[in-house]
């Protein structure tokens, strides 16, 4: 059985859909534009930030089921006027923020639920882009749930860096969802992560049988994210993508690091692609060792503009306690760009044999960190080599459309599987897919309305089509938002390598940091 073989109806969810804001939205992005490049057709639906699309023909398709959008900028945190209120999911997804909790995934779960409830008949599987909420459960369609790596990791990363009782408790109030997503994840027929590590972490942390769990590694687009010799290296100069000012990302271990290279370099300096945080353990640790002239952040660049930067650094760096996978890693070596990464999570399955395609080193140590980056910047022959070797490996392992592909695959077996007699065929538009009843939801919460609010009228968005559910705090309903429309962004947008010419891509917006904390992977 190939991914091509059938086309197929997908319903790809996203309850965070910023394609430039962590690893989820990037993996919505890419992977909707190469499924639809197979023939399948993608509704990706969808909370604020919308996702931002690739359309590839007219395969994908966005659905906006919009929420209170609570943490949006540059009132994060906000009460809604009663004017915004709509039912009772929006009154539980305030509760939920009033209380020190992060709603979201349970509340985009329960507007799924009913949205599809009253579409079933329109989708041949459903994609659940790492939202593991009690609304997802007994759907009566064939479920794929995508799980980056489990939020567990972050909330015990945060909880240990948290410095008195108070923040011990306002962590623990934030990550309560987590406690819905080991109940959720333990429920679910097919799990799909992007690495070995992340296989495991599920294993130990959410309690998901092994044979239950598929990897599928994920992509950089290495024709964008390539070598150009034309683009000088700036001496001296290393870059990280740090998308949110968390304890897992490890910047904090890297400015240390830096600090003691410039005792031997004063020439090094850290570009960072992120926001520049203004308290913290980061800031604190610029400040004391009096590193901030040696140390930029750069947000609102495209694409393009972060290619070039890569181009121009001497080293690029992922100083990471813990990674689901690394797209950071990926498009660097991509790139062309030596790398110095840590051994923190699956970031040695992306970048490689230490010595080989990068120096390694174990996370949260700074000195190590110091004495590979000296090497790697005293050294121009080794740094070719690793240069060239990493991107021998990219281009060998890590693309979109490889990911696609064996996406598809283990849709067609999550549909054989809930029902044999789809063994062979799919449901042709119109005609009303196989489903079982759906199951009621557990004793935790009470069963939705089956009401669905009437969707707007369908847009075309240059090659993609728009529908609005409901309405939109703050927005009219119906408002189109192009397929291509690029939001400021952060993070590292990728793509992959296929035969689409790169003209029908569609314009790369510029990259910001925005995510509440555990929402952004990979």
């Amino acid at each position: 059985m190939t991914s091509q073989a059938r086309p197929l109806r997908i319903a790809l969810l996203t309850y965070k859909g910023n394609p430039f804001c962590g690893g989820q939205g990037v993996y919505v992005r890419h992977l909707s534009r190469e499924l639809a490049a197979l023939g399948h057709r993608v509704e990706v639906i969808g909370a604020q930030p919308y996702p931002v699309l690739d359309a590839v023909g007219e395969g994908v398709t966005l659905t906006e089921l919009p929420s209170l959008d609570l943490y949006r900028q540059p009132d994060p945190f906000r009460t809604p006027a009663r004017e915004e209120f709509r039912d009772w999911i929006d009154a539980l997804e305030v509760g939920t923020m009033w209380t020190g909790g992060f709603p979201e995934p349970l509340t985009f779960s329960l507007r799924a639920r009913r949205h599809l409830a009253a579409r079933r008949g329109d989708f041949d599987v459903v994609h659940d882009n790492q939202t593991l909420g009690y609304g997802l459960l007994g759907l009566g369609l064939p479920l794929v749930t995508t799980i980056h790596h489990p939020i567990t990791v972050d909330r015990r990363l945060d909880l240990a860096a948290a410095q008195d009782w108070r923040r011990r408790a306002s962590v623990r109030r934030w990550y309560g969802f987590t406690r819905m997503q080991k109940r959720v994840a333990r429920r679910l027929p097919s799990v799909l992560t992007v690495s070995g590590s992340s296989k495991a972490e599920i294993v130990e942390d959410l309690g998901v049988r092994p044979e239950r769990i598929h990897t599928v590694p994920i992509g950089a687009d290495a024709r964008l994210f390539a070598p150009d010799p034309a683009v000088p290296e700036v001496p001296g100069r290393i870059v990280t993508t740090s998308s949110a000012d968390v304890p897992l990302k490890g910047l904090v271990f890297l400015v240390e690091a830096l600090a003691k290279l410039r005792a031997q370099r004063p020439e090094a300096h850290l570009v960072v692609v992120g926001t520049r945080p203004e308290k913290g353990p980061v800031a604190r640790a610029i400040e004391d060792f009096g590193l901030g002239g040696a140390v930029d952040f750069v947000k609102g660049i495209s694409d393009e503009e972060l290619v070039d930067l890569l181009r121009s650094a001497e080293v690029a760096c992922v100083p990471s306690l813990y990674e689901g996978f690394s797209l950071p890693a990926a498009e660097a070596m991509a790139t062309g760009t030596a790398l110095v990464a840590t051994t923190g999570g699956a970031i040695p399955e992306v970048a490689g044999p230490d010595g080989e395609t990068c120096l390694a080193v174990p996370p949260g140590d700074a000195g190590a960190l110091a004495l590979a980056l000296d090497r790697v910047l005293a050294e121009p022959g080794l740094r070719r080599r690793l240069a060239d070797a990493g991107r021998a490996r990219v281009l060998a392992r890590f693309t979109w459309a490889r990911a696609a592909a064996a996406t598809a695959d283990l849709y067609h077996e999550a549909i054989e599987a809930q029902d044999p007699r789809h063994r062979g065929r799919t449901a042709p538009r119109g005609e009303p897919g196989r489903t079982r009843p759906g199951a009621a939801l557990p004793k935790e919460l009470p069963a939705p309305s089956p009401e669905l609010r009437p969707a707007g009228a369908a847009r075309t968005a240059g090659r993609g089509t728009v529908a609005h559910v409901g309405s939109t705090p703050g927005r009219a309903s119906g408002e189109s938002r192009t397929g291509n429309h690029a939001p400021e962004r952060t993070g590292t947008a990728t793509g992959t390598l296929t035969e689409t010419p790169e003209a029908e891509r569609g314009p790369r917006g510029p990259r910001q940091t925005a995510n509440p904390p555990g929402t952004g992977n990979s």
